[in-house]
């Protein structure tokens, strides 16, 4: 099984000492565009706001060869990023399941995830744990954030729709109310 491309649009909104994309460029498992135009025209854009969840609906598109594109932003201007991406590209947009982030800035915040175990989970869920176990080499808590979420990963990449990992994560999670 093939890597999936990976790519990250990166915006210099954050401290570049935290930044996790750049240590995923150093260490070959991304390329990062610092303008939208440059970024792949096929494939999914992680975006928590989407609705959509990413799971193995999604694997053929990504077998073919489309990649998973990461936005590397600051929390604060999310939105307003997010909607400039998708009006200048064709990505779909998808949403990732819960788990746990194990980075400093947001140990224990189910969600609030870097953009390097973002895009590990990515990974891991499509079936390439080597990739996500590369992806996460180059950080102290890259080993902790696999094994934190082990039981939830493992759940994820046994289901056999979008939808069904949507209703899996609230085995682990609590579901927020409406």
């Amino acid at each position: 099984m093939s890597d999936i491309p990976m790519h990250i649009i990166h915006l210099d909104q954050d401290d570049p000492k935290k930044c996790t994309a750049r240590a995923m460029e150093r260490a070959g498992c991304a390329i990062i565009h610092h303008h939208v135009n440059r970024a792949p025209r096929r494939g999914f854009l992680l975006d928590p706001s989407a609705g959509v969840i990413l799971g193995p609906e999604d694997i053929p598109l990504v077998d073919r060869g489309a990649s998973i594109v990461g936005l590397d932003c600051s929390w604060k201007q999310l939105e307003p990023s997010m909607d400039s991406i998708l009006r200048n590209t064709k990505l779909k947009p998808r949403t990732l399941p819960l788990v746990l982030p194990a980075n400093p800035v947001s140990w224990g915040k189910p969600g609030r995830l870097s953009t390097a175990e973002a895009m590990a989970l990515c990974a891991a869920i499509m079936g390439r744990i080597e990739q996500a176990e590369r992806i996460l080499r180059p950080f102290r808590f890259g080993k902790e954030f696999l094994e934190l979420n082990a039981e939830p990963i493992a759940e994820y990449q046994k289901c056999k729709t979008n939808q069904e990992i949507v209703e899996r994560q609230w085995s682990f999670f609590d579901q927020p109310d409406d």
